[in-house]
């Protein structure tokens, strides 16, 4: 028996060699060269961050899911796995061509539609698969940021339709502007380095085009305008998706080099890590002084501010900068939920507006006060630049909200005169997950509302 084995185990061995002989003759016309090493680092490091902001959409379910009603989790579920798979399908047909297609005028992309420009028989070619999943999950956040704002009275159908518009004209034209040789980044040279603007911000206006003309919850305001707080139904499963989220923002912010030869995916990594700890820690200490208790969502909140607003200029800004940008979007985040909610009576479950509109924007205008030429290659007004990349950076701003604002009014005014946007109040008092999905998250659980 023992003979028997030496034997097999030799000639498992023997053949192992021998594929290795033949596979190196094979492949000995193919040189091994800086250059094709550097490729390889940079399309390993390129589709790792891309899966760890994949995995950001499991993040925005748990958060969107914890923050409402148990009646709705199916639903939320489903809107977010079905924004990434329309969105995938939207993408490859039409957003990523007009995204980083050739550029008409600088204001949306001509060709490239449906990977055609992808060629496996090259290099470039199959770097552009790398890169097209990359911006995909990109895309994928800025669509499934309006779930949350829009969450437990919105028609399953009206919401497939919205995400195919986003994800094919409304993200990717804004994302031309100022990465895809567009008039912002190329012309005027706005910095939006991973996204605080093209991603977080347009996603945000959405957002509060969406909620506005849809209305809010049943109980959520009285008749003479005060609002009543509607708790979510797990702040636990909440918390878990903010940590996803926070551990998916690594490859989201340092991700955005596309290049793992880039030393300076360390640094990036250290700017975003100090400005979400800065914006919870802020966010938490102000609803404490506010109220008197430090409120476990809004510290959440926070996190989740102080990672959009330096998601702009994580590459451009040093961590004690990184610091200040986090902590006065923990602040800010507080403040504009209560705006939103009490003010404009605008009424979002999660905060997406606040967080993702709101802080994307001041993120992306902390970049002309904060850069700093030894990170990024441009100084911001507090470190000698002057008000010149400050202008730039509002005028992205503001470009790109009149754009989302006036693009979203259209597509949701249309969709809510074609399907109509909101679900029935019967629905809305049942919850979605039996009017729309004809199943419940917790099947067997007694659950109890104030409806």
């Amino acid at each position: 028996m023992k003979n028997s084995f030496k034997k097999i185990l030799f000639c498992l061995m023997f053949l192992i060699f021998g594929v290795g002989v033949f596979a190196g003759a094979a492949f000995a016309d193919e040189a091994i060269t800086p250059e094709s090493n550097a490729l390889a680092i940079n399309t390993v490091w390129t589709l790792i961050a891309a899966f760890l902001v994949f995995f950001m959409q499991a993040g925005f379910a748990m958060i969107e899911t914890g923050f409402t009603r148990a009646k709705n989790a199916c639903n939320i579920m489903t809107k977010n796995l079905m924004d990434f798979s329309v969105g995938s399908l939207a993408y490859w047909a039409i957003g990523f061509g007009v995204m980083f297609g050739a550029s008409a005028f600088g204001l949306f992309g001509t060709d490239g539609f449906f990977l055609s420009k992808a060629d496996p028989s090259t290099n470039d070619g199959l770097w552009m698969f790398t890169f097209w999943i990359f911006q995909t999950v990109f895309a994928a956040t800025a669509a499934t940021i309006v779930s949350g704002a829009m969450a437990e009275r919105t028609k399953f159908k009206a919401y497939l339709a919205y995400s195919v518009f986003i994800t094919a004209l409304i993200y990717p034209v804004a994302g031309h502007w100022i990465w895809g040789g567009g008039w912002l980044g190329s012309k005027l040279g706005m910095i939006d380095f991973a996204g605080s603007t093209v991603v977080h911000s347009v996603g945000g206006w959405a957002a509060l085009v969406g909620a506005w003309l849809l209305g809010p919850r049943l109980g959520k305001y009285n008749p003479d305008g005060t609002s009543n707080a509607i708790p979510g139904h797990n702040i636990p499963l909440a918390a878990l998706g903010v940590f996803i989220l926070w551990f998916g923002w690594f490859g989201f912010n340092a991700g955005s080099t596309t290049a793992g030869t880039n030393l300076s995916i360390g640094a990036i990594a250290v700017t975003t890590n100090l400005a979400a700890a800065a914006g919870a820690l802020v966010a938490m200490m102000v609803v404490w002084a506010k109220y008197g208790k430090p409120d476990t969502s809004m510290a959440l909140n926070g996190a989740l501010a102080g990672l959009v607003a330096i998601t702009a200029g994580c590459a451009n800004v040093s961590p004690l900068s990184a610091v200040i940008i986090g902590a006065l979007a923990g602040g800010l985040v507080v403040f504009a939920i209560e705006f939103i909610d009490k003010v404009l009576r605008i009424d979002d479950p999660v905060g997406a507006i606040s967080v993702h509109g709101v802080c994307g924007a001041f993120g992306t205008l902390a970049v002309g006060f904060f850069a700093q030429e030894s990170y990024g290659g441009v100084n911001g007004l507090f470190f000698g630049g002057g008000f010149k990349q400050l202008i730039v950076q509002a005028t992205g701003v503001v470009s790109v909200f009149a754009w989302v604002f006036i693009a979203a009014l259209i597509l949701f005014g249309v969709i809510k005169k074609i399907m109509g946007l909101r679900v029935s109040d019967e629905e809305q008092l049942k919850g979605l997950d039996i009017g729309e999905h004809g199943l419940e998250a917790y099947a067997g659980f007694q659950i109890f509302t104030t409806e």
